[in-house]
């Protein structure tokens, strides 16, 4: 059985304002200080748009609504705020319904690197800019609603679609270098100097090669595919991604590039 996690979302008031200590909103000053410096390096051009439209505090965590004005305006999405976990069909249903699922707390100082479970950071500063981007927006639509219709068994295939995707993607510069998208990267500090790295493999995007790929949530990604633009996305969405499950089903995994997880604990 999987450990629970030890953060709990913090509530908003009767007026939908979230009241975050002193403390916390200093964890978001040095991690958004941290990352700008990264992300004028390695994140791709959509993204860097969408975070000055978002107008983001670095010394202070937003509140949702202020995001939400954006987003409405830019895509017509909007942010949900939700527990730290949700389920796969509240995820699913929260997409088809142009909402992101926003977790109301921030990583401890003790996880400022990498976190498994995600915060108000990684679904902020990570995946709301890129919300402001019509081809991305579209493929979060889109994928949603593939996902509210798909069983358990192919949710677990289309899972990895999502996280090779709008969590670690990452795009081919017109200069031959890369850019990252994912927002698994961007909220990373750590991901982000590992990905752009010489460890891990880099593949381009095939959509069965992605549904086969096995990964694990606790540890840096050993592979990650590459899209040539942002807008491939809309070509991704014009596929038939269910067939692609059916296959991926019959052809089975790929052998992972990392160790199981430790079965103690």
């Amino acid at each position: 059985m999987s450990k629970m996690t030890e953060y709990v979302a913090r509530l908003p008031d009767a007026n939908g304002h979230i009241h975050y200590p002193e403390e916390e909103h200093d964890i978001w000053q040095e991690l958004y200080a941290r990352q700008l410096d990264n992300l004028s390096k390695y994140a791709c051009d959509e993204y860097r748009q969408g975070l000055k439209a978002l107008n983001l505090s670095g010394d202070k965590i937003p509140q949702l609504g202020e995001i939400d004005k954006t987003l409405l305006a830019t895509s017509g999405w909007k942010t949900s705020a939700v527990p730290a976990l949700i389920s796969f069909e509240r995820f699913f249903e929260l997409l088809a319904n142009r909402e992101f699922p926003v977790a109301t707390f921030i990583r401890s100082k003790e996880e400022f690197d990498y976190l498994r479970e995600p915060d108000i950071f990684h679904e902020v500063f990570g995946h709301c800019p890129l919300l402001t981007n019509p081809s991305f927006a579209r493929f979060s639509h889109a994928y949603g609603k593939l996902g509210l219709a798909a069983s358990k068994e192919d949710r677990v295939f289309l899972a990895r679609l999502y996280w090779f995707t709008v969590e670690f993607g990452l795009i081919r510069a017109k200069d031959g270098g890369l850019q990252i998208y994912g927002g698994g990267i961007l909220s990373s500090p750590g991901e982000t100097q590992y990905a752009m790295g010489d460890k891990p493999q880099i593949r381009p995007f095939d959509l069965l090669d992605v549904l086969r790929t096995p990964y694990r949530i606790d540890i840096m990604q050993p592979v990650y595919y590459v899209i040539d633009s942002i807008d491939f996305l809309d070509e991704i969405v014009k596929m038939d991604i269910m067939a692609g499950v059916r296959e991926a089903k019959k052809l089975g995994l790929f052998e992972p590039l990392f160790e199981p997880k430790s079965k103690v604990g």
